[in-house]
């Protein structure tokens, strides 16, 4: 007989059959204090509040970058919308009217860049054009003040180069010239300083 088929002694109990009896001699786990388990519990909220944020956070991230990834390449790009609207400009209103060629060559700058702004449009870039709006530091350059009798000062009375904004943020500043009061116009108003 060899030593796997021998069975046990009668009265002797394996090792596993020891291992599913209930103990009655073994002590129960102590249970934790209850300020512990609070503090536990605090520290788990706390992480998963963290860890929501981080979340949050990330995902606004990526949606920025996605949405203002093109900021460089638009800066790069507004400097070709300028030249062609300089291009429109320089041409006297009367000209294109006498020479086919030039007014065909008119037409054709005009829809580029008429199709050039577009573009920008698409991907969330706008033009500012501020005349007649009142001076906006974060949105405009004042380049020069100029008396005007007819508009408020502060009033945007000329536009030197459209500003332009992607989304919510600024690309580039409107450069523009300001109203100020005539300095011969009603007299200012006195400040009464006493009390």
């Amino acid at each position: 007989m060899t030593q796997n088929d021998q069975s046990a002694p009668p009265g002797a109990e394996s090792a596993s059959d020891n291992d599913n009896r209930p103990d009655s001699g073994a002590a129960a786990s102590p249970q934790p204090p209850v300020d512990e388990v609070a503090q536990l519990r605090d520290q788990l909220l706390r992480a998963l509040a963290e860890t929501e944020n981080v979340r949050r956070r990330s995902q606004r991230e990526v949606e920025d970058t996605a949405k203002y990834a093109v900021s460089k390449f638009a800066k790069d790009v507004l400097g070709v919308a300028d030249n062609l609207r300089r291009a429109l400009d320089s041409v006297p209103k009367d000209a294109s009217e006498t020479d086919p060629a030039l007014k065909a060559l008119i037409d054709g700058v005009g829809m580029t860049e008429r199709e050039l702004l577009g573009a920008m449009e698409r991907h969330g870039i706008k033009t500012v054009q501020p005349l007649g709006q009142k001076f906006d530091a974060n949105r405009h350059q004042a380049m020069f003040e100029a008396e005007s009798p007819d508009k408020e000062p502060g009033t945007v009375i000329q536009v030197l180069q459209p500003g332009y904004v992607i989304g919510e943020r600024l690309l580039r500043p409107a450069l523009v010239g300001v109203a100020k009061r005539p300095a011969s116009g009603a007299p200012e108003r006195q400040i009464d300083t006493k009390i």
